[in-house]
């Protein structure tokens, strides 16, 4: 017979893990306990909150000890010192940092999450790894928070990614993102010059999602999505055009797609009908996010500092390609 060892074990709330409910805390603490024996250890008070028995929709607070009365194995489980985000390269052009967040200059080629081609390398293991080194990041003592990222690009698009530190700076920027309190621009260069210099595309989108490619209609269909793109040419040789982007909407692919539905495709996007040759220098679409603009139209908490602040990045790869003109 087989006994299993069951010794108190006790664990703080840190700020990190307030805010959230036991059970999902509990979730992310003890990844390989099925849940139905987390249920069952709660409903029979083998977990303990403050010393008082506790519920699954209990709200943790900041200081909360909460003791278990669990099999060893799932505190052994979740102590082991293999991180897989040290195996990212500490890798980044950093835009912006203060104590709450780090706004990223990701390079074309590098993955924001890891996907199914994943191979240790990813902007987010980057950052854990980076954050780790610097003494910021300490998952044994976080427990269930993990360094995160806001907003995601491309594989082959370049340029600003905000990364969250903590999990209340976490929290308001995806409020605030949703919002669309955050407004995000784009550098393109296009095929072609549009017959306007500036407008408001609109239309109606859909996703075949085996082939990860989208089609933009003009009215709506079963299942599209509304889609709305600002742009303006910032200057014309004739056969390309540079332009700035603002999605007004925030769908897969919405710029790549919405641009060529017009006949001005991007340079170096095959997959939605442009130009196979790319800039010099460049190996992917002619994309970039440069510039983020912080507007804040209700309060921000502890992000309230970054109300009306611009960023851009340094230097987009392909925006010299059609030369500023003298006059």
């Amino acid at each position: 017979m087989i006994i299993a060892v069951m010794n108190m074990r006790t664990l703080q709330i840190g700020k990190n893990d307030a805010g959230q409910r036991l059970d999902k805390f509990l979730q992310k603490r003890f990844r390989t306990m099925p849940k139905a024996m987390m249920y069952m250890y709660i409903r029979k008070k083998c977990v303990k909150r403050n010393g008082k028995k506790c519920a699954i929709d209990d709200m943790l607070r900041e200081g909360d000890v909460l003791t278990f009365y669990i099999k060893d194995e799932f505190f052994e489980e979740s102590e082991k010192k293999s991180y897989e985000f040290l195996k990212a390269p500490v890798k980044l052009d950093i835009v912006y940092e203060d104590e709450n967040l780090i706004l990223l200059d990701k390079k074309p080629g590098v993955v924001a999450h890891p996907d199914k081609s994943y191979h240790f390398d990813s902007l987010i293991g980057r950052v854990q790894h980076y954050l780790y080194e610097k003494g910021e990041y300490d998952p044994e003592a976080e427990k269930a928070f993990s360094p995160a990222l806001v907003n995601r690009i491309d594989r082959n698009t370049g340029g600003i990614v905000i990364a969250a530190k903590n999990a209340e700076s976490l929290r308001i920027l995806n409020q605030k993102m949703k919002s669309r309190e955050l407004e995000k621009y784009y550098l393109c260069l296009l095929c072609g010059k549009p017959k306007r210099d500036s407008g408001i595309l609109t239309g109606y989108i859909t996703k075949n999602e085996s082939k990860n490619k989208v089609t933009v209609h003009k009215t709506q269909v079963e299942g599209a999505k509304e889609i709305r793109t600002r742009y303006q040419v910032l200057r014309s040789d004739g056969r390309y055009s540079l332009a700035e982007i603002e999605l007004l909407t925030g769908r897969t692919h919405q710029i790549r797609a919405h641009m060529a539905s017009i006949g001005h495709p991007l340079v170096g996007d095959t997959k939605y009908g442009g130009e196979k040759k790319a800039p010099d220098g460049f190996r992917s679409q002619a994309l970039y996010s440069y510039k983020l603009k912080f507007r804040f139209t209700g309060d921000a908490g502890i992000l309230n500092y970054l109300d009306g602040r611009e960023f851009r990045v340094k230097k987009v790869p392909f925006e010299d390609f059609i030369p500023p003109s003298d006059t």
